[in-house]
């Protein structure tokens, strides 16, 4: 039996596109072989390490020798506990550490579980449409369908209003109703944050029609100009219907430590936690020990970091109206979301790679956060600001070149 005729066996992969970042990372890997200094701003991957007191916990657990067995699941009681503390303390929110709490390895995997756990063939779970890939990919894989709402909006429209408006829309031409709905805010890519009063309706708008709702609150602590990301649950009701994640990744600066958390609805959380006691074990434990003292400690090192991506954010986009691309600033994330200029005449794909040639900048293609995605790129704020000064010139080099030929 050959290769092709087993394919039947991988039903969920067939439902899987190619993966169109890898398309840009193949470019970039070669020109890197070939010599070229490539300024990477396309993977949200930070390279700030953790505050130094966390690291030397690590360091300091791992030389003891009862630590090195499996772990629980569900998180060690102690980090449960603090992540319960921090809900509290940051954002007025109370949460029983048994019932409301469970770590996961890293907000990816929770989520993914999250829709295994969570939606069934048929099923159908509404995503914001363009969005990081796998929240629209997990449920899919786990045999559901997707139906997208846009996230991209013309100039006047308000996007916390339009949105609701896409929603409620979508929900009524919905047949069978969806189970589940995904927000993330911010919003990787296009930067979008909303205010209290958004989950305020949201909250009731899925109470009335009975709709799961599943926030992704992976940049929580990266927000800039005075603003503070609300969390879902300081609506009152929120956890009747809600569940968020809450990633460790950005803010301290952990993203390879894979911890993260998801806290909020009793029966979503004991439903998850039922899962994933037959599918992992839990994080090596000093890297949990690790993660209860960054959370333990005074906000200021996350403060720091949100700092540090407010600077670069200011001298990248600066730089970029400087040569006349018109970009907003965002309130929030590690990303700056560009509309592609008119003039340049290409679709994001080629953009992308045209500026890993020229600029020898690696930023991400729109396309490949969804369709609605076309016509953008990212710019991921990963890079220290003389690199992203580098990149500025790169670009502007890029854009005379291109100008010449028009």
């Amino acid at each position: 039996m050959t290769e092709k005729d087993m394919d039947w066996a991988f039903p969920r992969i067939k439902r899987l596109p190619p993966y169109v970042f890898a398309v840009v990372n193949e470019l970039k890997h070669r020109l890197r072989r070939e010599g070229e200094d490539i300024i990477d701003l396309g993977m949200g991957n930070p390279t700030t390490p953790p505050a130094p007191h966390i690291i030397d916990k690590l360091c300091e657990v791992a030389r003891r020798p009862n630590v090195h067995g499996y772990s629980s699941s569900k998180g060690i009681p102690r980090l449960r506990k603090a992540i319960c503390d921090f809900y509290e303390r940051r954002f007025g929110v109370k949460l029983d550490p048994e019932r409301e709490a469970i770590m996961t390895i890293g907000a990816k995997e929770g989520y993914s579980h999250l829709m295994l756990a969570m939606v069934t063939p048929g099923n159908s779970v509404i995503v914001p449409n363009p969005t990081y890939p796998i929240h629209y990919y997990a449920p899919i894989i786990a045999g559901g369908e997707v139906r997208s709402i846009p996230i991209v909006f013309d100039e006047g429209e308000d996007p916390q209003e339009e949105f609701l408006r896409r929603l409620y829309q979508t929900v009524k031409e919905s047949m069978p109703p969806p189970g589940v709905v995904v927000v993330s805010f911010p919003h990787n890519p296009t930067t979008v944050c909303v205010e209290r009063e958004f989950f305020k309706e949201l909250v009731g708008f899925a109470r009335r029609k009975g709709i799961w709702i599943v926030h992704d609150f992976a940049y929580a602590d990266i927000s800039f100009d005075g603003y503070r990301p609300p969390s879902i649950l300081e609506v009152e009701g929120a956890k009747d219907v809600a569940v968020e994640l809450y990633s460790m990744s950005k803010g301290f600066s952990m993203a390879g430590w894979r911890i993260a958390f998801a806290v909020g609805n009793e029966t979503i959380i004991r439903n998850l936690a039922h899962l994933k006691s037959y599918l992992d074990y839990g994080v090596f434990t000093p890297i949990q020990v690790a993660a209860v003292i960054a959370l333990d400690s005074p906000y200021e090192i996350v403060e720091k970091n949100a700092r540090m991506y407010e600077s670069r954010r200011n001298i990248l986009v600066e730089g970029l109206r400087s040569m006349g691309w018109n970009v907003e600033k965002p309130r929030g994330t590690m990303f700056v979301w560009a509309k592609i200029p008119e003039w340049i005449g290409m679709n994001s794909l080629d953009f992308s790679m045209y500026l890993l040639r020229e600029a020898k900048v690696a930023v991400s293609p729109g396309i490949g956060f969804g369709e609605y995605g076309e016509g953008y790129v990212r710019f991921a704020l990963v890079e220290n600001e003389l690199r992203i000064r580098q990149a500025i010139r790169g670009i502007r080099r890029a854009f005379r070149k291109l100008q010449a030929t028009v």
